[in-house]
């Protein structure tokens, strides 16, 4: 899954889309690196980020999505905790929704996806809420009141895949725990997302640069990958698609040595 952030101040590439041609080239780019869905988002999540407004964030993204499904090149996936964009951006062509609140901030956005027989992602997250100090009870705590929305909204669950949510209100020590636990989360039954990508958990490893998170980013995505992963939301498609081809190997060596 290729990062396509249609904003002025996201924390990596901030800027870098922010006119509909650029993000399109952008686009194309990671789809010819390997990608197969990309998320389109129109408000920065980083920490401390100014919020906008569900127009801007509209007006952003849409022409985008619009564009992206015309092509046929990819699926579609919209980065929205507003059930009124995901409405629109399911009308535009999106495939899939990705909800950072987990159906939490605005429970309707499940009804929406569901309408749409859209896929949904369900990602956790420590912001504005009381954490567990066991980080896989926290998850199963936080992800199963998601699953109940989505469930009583009328979501199946093979349309529904999981997202720990690397880096949302949570410190580094907890991110290493959580990625050591990973296997944990599998008893949940659904696939998992992972987006740990440029982000701040490993900079004390691998350095602060972009080629720094870069490779601390790979590095993640092989453990997580050995550890059961399913899709990789990322900046640099190409440097991870090699990483988790290696990932791969090891596994179906593995699984023909049982």
């Amino acid at each position: 899954m290729g990062i396509l952030n249609v904003t002025p101040d996201s924390f990596s590439d901030g800027g870098e889309c922010d006119r509909p041609e650029r993000a399109l080239e952008r686009a194309r780019h990671m789809i010819g690196e390997g990608a197969t869905i990309i998320d389109v988002g129109g408000e920065s999540t980083r920490p401390g980020a100014g919020s906008v407004s569900a127009l801007e964030e509209q007006s952003r993204i849409l022409p985008i999505i619009e564009a992206l499904s015309s092509d046929g090149d990819c699926i579609v996936s919209v980065d929205t905790y507003r059930a009124e964009t995901a409405r629109l951006a399911v009308a535009a062509g999106a495939h899939i929704v990705n909800d950072v609140h987990g159906l939490q901030r605005e429970p309707d956005i499940a009804h929406v996806a569901a309408e749409a027989g859209a896929g949904l992602v369900i990602m956790h997250t420590g912001r504005d809420r009381e954490k567990l100090a066991d980080v896989i009870a926290d998850q199963f705590l936080f992800l199963n009141r998601s699953l109940e929305i989505a469930r009583n909204a009328g979501i199946p669950d093979d349309c529904i895949v999981l997202d720990p949510g690397f880096a949302f209100a949570k410190s580094g020590e907890e991110n290493l725990e959580l990625m050591a636990r990973f296997g944990e989360l599998r008893a949940l039954g659904f696939p998992w997302l992972v987006g740990t990508s440029r982000k701040r958990l490993a900079h004390h490893l691998v350095g602060d640069s972009d080629e720094g998170r870069d490779v601390g980013t790979a590095a993640t995505s092989v453990i997580l990958r050995l550890k059961g992963a399913s899709i990789f939301r990322v900046h640099n498609v190409g440097i991870n698609r090699d990483a988790l081809a290696f990932a791969d190997a090891v596994r179906e060596r593995e699984n023909t040595a049982e």
